[in-house]
């Protein structure tokens, strides 16, 4: 692989890990301590928070938020716009009106794992995880973890079909089982959950 692409206008900060291949665009900024796996893309004004954790392969599209302590496993892609949140109680000052620093609160990250896609101005809530090839609508709200290959819309999200590996909406070909139309992959739901392919 190539060593990484950062444009001029970046900012990165020296401590942080950028792999092999990985591009990073104009405006796009990386905190300290954070670090991206190879072959990434972060698009124009992109932003990685401190020691958060990206791995190989992910697109972060433009304006895209992921803030601390976020782990993004390979292969996933955040929309434009969309926001990782790490604060289940915001606020700017504590009771007696002082401003809240580092250390005044507990910073709870998403956890986005594998071939996971989060569509444009999506907003995944602290502490979420979202499931190995699940798909986020664009716009959802999610306010609960989403299971492995949902596809979850809506304020809040819910799950209103399944999605393969290909990304593409399952189609169920009889009850408990469902087969990719893209890829011919067949999947099997128990108990509200997908596994597979098979």
């Amino acid at each position: 692989m190539t060593e990484p692409r950062i444009a001029p206008t970046a900012d990165v900060d020296p401590s942080a890990k950028i792999g092999a291949g990985t591009v990073i665009w104009h405006l796009a900024q990386v905190r300290e301590q954070a670090a991206l796996g190879e072959g990434c893309i972060l698009g124009r004004g992109a932003y990685v928070g401190p020691g958060v954790r990206v791995g190989d392969r992910v697109k972060l599209q433009n304006y895209s938020l992921v803030y601390e302590p976020a782990v993004l496993e390979d292969g996933v892609f955040i929309g434009p716009a969309a926001v990782l949140t790490n604060d289940v109680y915001p606020r700017s000052t504590d009771v007696e009106g002082v401003l809240k620093r580092d250390g005044d609160w507990t910073a709870e990250g998403v956890v986005v794992r594998a071939g996971a896609s989060v569509g444009a101005r999506a907003v995944i809530l602290a502490g979420r995880t979202i499931g190995r090839h699940a798909l986020v609508a664009a716009g959802a709200v999610v306010t609960r973890d989403v299971p492995d290959f949902a596809l979850v819309a809506g304020t809040p999200a819910r799950r209103t079909g399944w999605v393969g590996r290909a990304g593409v909406t399952l189609r169920e070909e009889s009850p408990g089982r469902w087969r990719c139309p893209e890829t011919g992959e067949l999947y099997e739901e128990h108990d509200g959950l997908l596994s597979g392919p098979a």
